[in-house]
């Protein structure tokens, strides 16, 4: 069978050819290419005849990136959860889609954004001069719920109704749910709204209220060049994680191109882009 991981990353790739999400249209371009770049469709290509993409037509661009996220959702589900030896815990994860009731305030970090956005849909004025840079809307996030004292003290007796009172982690406290993670999906980047990702994470750092929780990115961009536009550098996103990096890296040396290997070599040994294998284990940290 092999270690969990292996099996689920393997249904996740599956899950992505069924789908259609990852498709090879009628001319032999992958539906993560770019058909204007050669190279980007020759990696694509390499990545895809790895993963063994059948021919059929290409998915719409907004249903394919709305199926990546559930597909994302669906991998972490199946498997960060089941880290308990290494994380215990509660654990939620959840698409956050147009019909979702859930939205960034409904955590502890975040709660007072609520009363932030009641204050200025009232007040027009206040609401041109802070602006709503402060709404941030992830693609998929990962929360924990708050632990009773039953569960607190079942080895030893931690706490009592004199100690840990305004701790977010404690039910008797009443606070949300804790946001662990929030994590991007993008299919491809070859728009500006890739870089969206680099400013829900600012706007995740600037107005929380508590920990950091982890932001990262998922893509299924070819590229290594514009994957190094959101990956290089520090400060907002933890990490990006690549739909099959090691297919990634096969495909890219097969092509010859030497600048695209080197670049993505430069990525990988920077610890600024992992396989989507590695995400599992990095939320447990």
């Amino acid at each position: 069978m092999g270690p969990l991981i292996a099996q689920e990353r393997k249904k996740y790739h599956a899950s992505l050819l069924r789908e259609g999400v990852l498709t090879i249209d009628k001319n032999g371009v992958p539906s993560n290419a770019d058909k204007s770049s050669r190279l980007s469709v020759g990696i694509a290509t390499g990545i895809a005849g790895r993963l063994m993409a059948e021919m059929h037509a290409k998915s719409v661009g907004q249903t394919s990136g709305a199926k990546f996220e559930q597909l994302n959702m669906e991998f972490l589900s199946n498997t960060f959860p089941k880290l308990q030896n290494l994380r215990p815990g509660a654990w939620h994860i959840v698409r956050l889609g147009n019909r979702s009731s859930m939205e960034i305030s409904s955590f502890a970090q975040y709660e007072h954004l609520d009363y932030l956005n009641r204050l200025t849909a009232d007040d027009k004025k206040l609401a041109a001069s802070m602006g709503n840079d402060y709404m941030v809307a992830p693609d998929v996030v990962v929360y924990r719920d708050t632990v009773s004292d039953e569960d607190i003290n079942g080895t030893q007796v931690f706490v009592d109704d004199t100690v840990c009172t305004l701790a977010d982690l404690r039910k008797k406290n009443g606070g949300l749910p804790i946001l662990h993670a929030s994590v991007s999906a993008k299919w491809t980047m070859r728009s500006d709204r890739a870089q969206n990702s680099r400013t829900e994470a600012l706007n995740l750092i600037r107005n929380r209220k508590g920990n950091l929780p982890h932001i990262v990115v998922v893509t299924g961009e070819p590229m290594p060049a514009r994957i190094a536009s959101l990956a290089l550098g520090t400060g907002d996103i933890d990490c990006v994680y690549h739909f099959a990096l090691y297919e990634l890296g096969d495909a890219v040396k097969e092509t010859g191109a030497e600048d695209a290997f080197e670049m993505l070599n430069v990525l990988i040994e920077g610890k600024r882009l992992k396989d989507i294998s590695d995400l599992p284990m990095d939320l447990a940290i």
